[in-house]
């Protein structure tokens, strides 16, 4: 016989289907030792399913809100408004409010209820959806009762819900409705209790919010709440709120606002006693469910109850746990300016690079710091290290070590040198300075580059393990070239030229960021290659209308294809294909060998291309660079000229004139390494994509891409033949989608708390937003906020303002007027292509992407570093 009543204490495990995450978690908690929860059911999720059965006007009204997105906002409100009229006026199906009616006589026909939604994809690890759906308290009556359970199941349609669904993925026909029906408690004080600090992420602190009477004010945040902080048995920090209304119940039903006399508002909520027996049953409910909790409370007559408890799905996770020591972790993807998620393929590939070991958390990479600040010559190379990219890394490390934490010493990872850079280095550092040969950066990568064509060559003729055994043995191979002692050197003189030039223009001449300037059209950088050629691209397309109009909206399918028949499409696919022959190997995010290369889409190039088309003339690529050298061979006379005239200037100006020239020699190829890394990495892509149809041809994979969420080894057991665990593919791919929801911290304990850094703002403009200038120059412009590259439409004077930049962004440059960052610093990819430029930038702004609204008029000094918001 079916059943639509399930009391909380026949719930199991696995009933999240028929009662929903608030059900099922309720459930739990109610058989939990030493733990109350107010008596209770759940009317499951076959009585919603068959209420809408066969209802044809409901699947009509479903189907039709699959197909709308989130920016279809009108739709959304008129199809869901009307879904939720029709399921509160559909009757209830008498064998069902029958049993609704028998279990609610079975607590007492006078007692008033709470009833809640709880919908089958609630409270769930990865997606809380909390305050979705409605909850209505004080309800009195079986007719009122059945009125309300009818309201909650509308309420899976409210504008809130669908969109939420639609951001998150969800499947609207997928998701059902269970409606818990709860005893009321008439509290004095109740609140909600994270069993992890909100604020810091810090999993050792509860955190504790409280006010006078219903949690619903508290909820709806018409109230201010008293926040206590509790660690371990002690209450560490308290914040007493003017709690001047609360919410309670009315007798008739329902609840309603009060004011809370002057006497008492400033008062406690709740007493020290209870706070900490608070802290301890959150910590009991923590560990049955297993990671750390959003949990609602109420104290009512001196007996806590617990009457919700869902999963925290806003924190970061925690690294891999290896010992029980105090840690600290700083996050790569700061300084590689790739904040995104990897996926476990990705992180494979990553980890075999560095000579340390890299750790795991949320998608993304860290690594374990401690040791290195244990020591005072760790912690002055890591602050070093760490700020030269990212400096506002450097002030969040500073920002921990004033606490002077004790830190475990050991292994370090910044160290002096390492089994790659031999004693011999210093000497090979010497004489690259002292030879200063402007054709070592050309040889460098020529030799690199008849490797990678060899390579190319052999890895087309493996297959299977040979495969994989290659990859190693050229994963080896690279290894060993990123660490070459000239290339190395050649990186390590063109940086320090660039720090002595800044440094002493400014000490002598009063020149600021002289080296900006310099560094224009400097030899062999292959990125600011890159994006000048683009221009070139630009050039033979633009006298084709037919083409630049299918450049508006192409067909990622059929580009090649579509374009050919095109007037004009022939040249423009040719020259199109020679570019992706130098570069399609780049895309955005390229460290993780499974994003999509610009050969594999080349649609992604369409704006950058269209955007050169409408904001250059014909031939500025060769006009760019002639340019950028005249600029700079004028600043270097007009430097050189000035010291002359100095006390001691001949000897200064010699000094300058010899940094000048290792500047220009060595600071290019800075850029070629990972140049070089991503080729090889596009090569590996292309073998092991044809791997991974062999696999989906036998029924291993579902798709090729489903390898992407294999690490390498896994990868290569299932070539060989090893069964894998689908569950756990789908698995990974859900946490990767989570992933990409969160936003990882510069630095972290392993206590999960989150460091953060701040800049000195007393000497900036009033209400300008701080960061650090890496390129010279002042601009005011259009803001161009962009996520993705293949979104940019900028025009002339246009500032892009992004989160971070790679070189793949390098062709968004050539367009653009100015450059805002969330991540970056001095040396890192976007700073140098836009001194070398001559766009005047701004990187290391906090949250710029969210306080800069896309087509303000915004104004950036690269100079100073900062952002200020005109209008």
């Amino acid at each position: 016989m079916q059943t639509y009543v399930k009391d909380f204490q026949e719930i199991g495990h696995n009933d999240l289907l028929q009662v929903g995450g608030k059900g099922l978690n309720l459930g739990q908690l109610a058989k939990m030792p030493g733990i109350q929860v107010p008596e209770g059911f759940c009317v499951t999720t076959d009585a919603f399913k068959k209420m809408l059965a066969g209802h044809t006007e409901a699947e009509e009204l479903l189907g039709k809100l699959s197909l709308l997105t989130r920016d279809d906002k009108e739709k959304i409100r008129e199809v869901s408004a009307h879904l939720r009229r029709l399921v509160e006026s559909l009757a209830i199906p008498v064998e069902i409010e029958q049993e609704i009616i028998s279990a609610i006589e079975e607590l007492g026909e006078g007692t008033a209820f709470a009833v809640r939604s709880s919908a089958t994809a609630e409270d769930l690890p990865a997606a809380s959806f909390a305050g979705q759906q409605d909850s209505f308290l004080n309800i009195r009556g079986k007719r009122e009762i059945l009125r309300h359970v009818s309201k909650c199941w509308a309420s899976l349609f409210t504008e809130r819900a669908v969109v939420y669904r639609i951001q998150n993925g969800f499947d609207h026909r997928k998701v059902h409705l269970s409606v818990v029906v709860q005893r009321m408690v008439f509290p004095q004080a109740s609140g909600i209790l994270f069993t992890a600090d909100p604020v810091t992420s810090n999993r050792r602190v509860t955190s504790i919010d409280a006010s006078f009477g219903l949690g619903e004010a508290l909820v709806s945040g018409i109230v201010s709440a008293d926040n206590y902080k509790v660690r371990e048995g002690r209450i560490v920090q308290k914040t007493i709120a003017s709690k001047k209304v609360a919410v309670y119940p009315r007798p008739d039903g329902a609840t309603e606002k009060r004011e809370v006399s002057p006497a008492v508002q400033k008062k406690q909520a709740i007493e020290d006693e209870q706070i900490v027996a608070l802290e301890k049953l959150g910590r009991q409910v923590e560990s049955r469910f297993g990671k750390p909790q959003d949990i609602e409370w109420c104290l009512a007559d001196g007996a806590i109850y617990i009457v919700q408890s869902r999963p925290i799905t806003t924190l970061y996770p925690l690294p891999e746990k290896r010992d029980d020591h105090y840690r600290i972790f700083f996050s790569v993807g700061h300084q590689q300016m790739m904040t995104d998620p990897i996926k476990p393929l990705g992180i494979s590939f990553f980890g075999y690079m560095p000579d340390y070991d890299l750790i795991h958390a949320g998608g993304r990479l860290f690594v374990d710091l401690t040791h290195d600040l244990a020591s005072f010559s760790g912690r002055k190379i890591a602050v070093s290290s760490l700020g030269s990219n990212d400096p506002l890394m450097k002030q969040t490390l500073l920002n921990f070590l004033e606490r002077k934490p004790k830190l475990i010493k050991g292994k370090r990872v910044f160290k002096l040198g390492n089994d790659y850079l031999p004693w011999t280095f210093p000497a090979v550092l010497a004489k690259v300075y002292r030879d200063n040969d402007r054709r070592l950066a050309g040889q460098l990568i020529n030799r690199s580059e008849a490797y990678i064509r060899e390579l190319e060559w052999r890895i087309e003729e493996v297959s299977g393990d040979e495969l994989f055994a290659l990859i190693l043995e050229d994963q080896k191979e690279l290894r060993k070239s990123a660490y070459d002692q000239r290339g190395i050197a050649a990186i390590l003189i063109g940086a320090y030229a660039t720090h002595w030039l800044n440094k002493n223009m400014e000490n002598w001449l009063g020149e600021k960021n002289a080296a900006d300037v310099l560094s224009q059209s400097i030899a062999n950088n292959v990125t600011s290659e890159m994006g000048r050629e683009l221009l070139d691209v630009a050039d033979a397309v633009r006298a084709y209308p037919e083409v630049l109009a299918y450049f508006e909206h192409p067909d990622q399918n059929a580009f090649f294809k579509d374009l050919e028949k095109l007037e004009g499409g022939p040249e423009a696919s040719r020259v199109i294909r020679d570019y992706l022959g130098k570069y399609g190997m780049r895309c955005a995010g390229e460290i993780d060998i499974a994003k999509t290369r610009w050969s594999e889409d080349p649609t992604i190039l369409m704006p950058p291309i269209l955007n050169n088309v409408k904001n250059f003339p014909p031939n500025a690529r060769q006009a760019m660079v002639e340019e950028g050298k005249r600029r700079a061979a004028q600043k270097t006379e007009e430097l050189l000229q000035r010291l002359a005239q100095q006390p001691g200037g001949k000897r200064k100006a010699k000094k300058a004139r010899h940094m000048i020239s290792l500047l220009q020699n060595f600071l290019g190829y800075r850029e070629y390494p990972k140049f070089a890394l991503v080729k090889h990495l596009f090569l590996y892509k292309q073998a092991l994509k044809r791997e991974a149809v062999l696999l989906q041809q036998k029924g291993a994979i579902q798709e090729p891409e489903d390898v992407y969420y294999l690490t390498f080894e896994e990868f290569r057991e299932a070539v060989n033949g090893k069964a894998l665990n689908w569950q756990v593919l789908e698995e990974r791919k859900t946490a990767y989608r989570h992933y990409d929801k969160l936003t990882p911290p510069r630095l972290m304990t392993s206590e999960g708390e989150e460091i953060f850094g701040s800049y000195q703002t007393d000497r900036l403009p009033a209400g300008a937003l701080a960061g650090i200038g890496v390129s010279a120059g002042t601009v005011e412009g259009r803001a161009r906020v962009v996520f993705k590259m293949e979104q940019a439409r900028l025009e002339s004077g246009d500032i892009l303002v992004t989160a971070f930049t790679d070189p793949s962004w390098t062709p968004l440059f050539v367009s653009a007027a100015g450059l805002v960052t969330e991540v970056g610093g001095l040396m890192t990819h976007g700073a140098v292509i836009a001194r070398e430029y001559g766009l005047p930038a701004v990187v290391g702004v906090e949250n710029a992407t969210m306080t800069i609204k896309d087509g303000q008029r915004i104004r950036i000094n690269g100079s100073e570093g900062y952002v200020e918001i005109v209008e």
